[in-house]
């Protein structure tokens, strides 16, 4: 039932006190309610405005396909190394089989993994894109991700493109032990090929981006841009309290807190990130 039939109902209802049993539940999913301040909204005016609240300026978590419409002209993703997905070369379990977690992940996102890459333009811009997606087990690192955008990078390298990584991670992947660790390595090395021959890389770090992905590529950018609050850490809170048996400020690990001792530069909206990315790479690149 759509919000006006829903209306009709209870207006027809008030006039008429002999209709009876009629379900005036509101439709799941027509409005939602923002985490920040309270403000209650239709979900198509929060998706419109890129999944941003219009009145707190507060920014949902979004899915990796979101982003590619948000960011990219329309009609040039185009994706590569999509169907590259983890296998369970330690045999790791927890409460589930590492395994089955990951066919569980596949079939609730539909992804293979927790990051898609492709090639795209940007208000005429070609760019090598890679974006991780925190709905695939937090968006953790595991031996896929780091291939993937080891790969990336080096098609970038290959055919002269900037590289921009969208990050939003929960960090490495534990259940692939030493191999999760080793792609901060091997990703840092393809980004120093990229460099040597004068290409741009920017990383863009979403909430939240914590562990081995700050600890490497996510740091590496010659531009780093973050979305507004979001958390940007490497450990947790509480762990750093209690090393250094200090109280930390009430917005540490903020874009805002490390915007201001210059941990990144830029605190871009969501919904001016594509013109601003598209002035910054004309300052580098022209338009096809």
């Amino acid at each position: 039932m759509s919000l006006s039939e829903w209306l009709n109902v209870k207006r027809n209802i008030s006039l008429n006190k002999n209709i009876k049993q009629v379900d005036l539940r509101v439709p799941e999913g027509l409005w939602i309610k923002c985490d920040s301040c309270g403000f209650l909204m239709y979900y198509k005016v929060l998706k419109k405005n890129l999944k941003v609240c219009p009145q707190c300026k507060h920014h949902f978590p979004t899915s990796s396909q979101d982003r590619i419409q948000q960011i990219l002209d329309d009609n040039t993703w185009t994706p590569i190394n999509g169907n590259l997905a983890s296998t369970d070369p330690l045999g790791f379990s927890d409460r589930k089989l590492y395994g089955k977690r990951l066919s569980d992940m596949k079939l609730k996102t539909g992804l293979f993994d927790a990051v898609e890459t492709g090639l795209g333009e940007i208000n005429g811009i070609s760019v090598a894109l890679g974006i991780m997606d925190f709905r695939f087990m937090g968006g953790s690192m595991g031996s896929v991700v780091g291939e993937k955008l080891t790969r990336l990078i080096e098609t970038a390298t290959e055919q002269n493109l900037p590289v921009i990584i969208l990050c939003a991670s929960g960090g490495a992947r534990m259940q692939e032990g030493m191999l999760s660790l080793m792609q901060m390595a091997k990703i840092s090395s393809a980004l120093n090929k990229h460099q040597q021959k004068k290409l741009a890389y920017f990383t863009i770090l979403t909430s939240p981006t914590t562990g081995g992905v700050t600890a490497s590529f996510a740091m590496l950018g010659d531009l780093i841009i973050a979305e507004p609050k979001a958390l940007i850490a490497f450990a947790g809170r509480r762990v750093i309290e209690q090393t250094i048996k200090e109280d930390l400020p009430d917005n540490f690990q903020t874009s805002e807190y490390l915007f201001k001792h210059g941990f990144i530069d830029l605190i871009i909206s969501r919904v001016d990130l594509k013109d601003r990315l598209s002035l910054i790479l004309s300052f580098y690149y022209k338009k096809n």
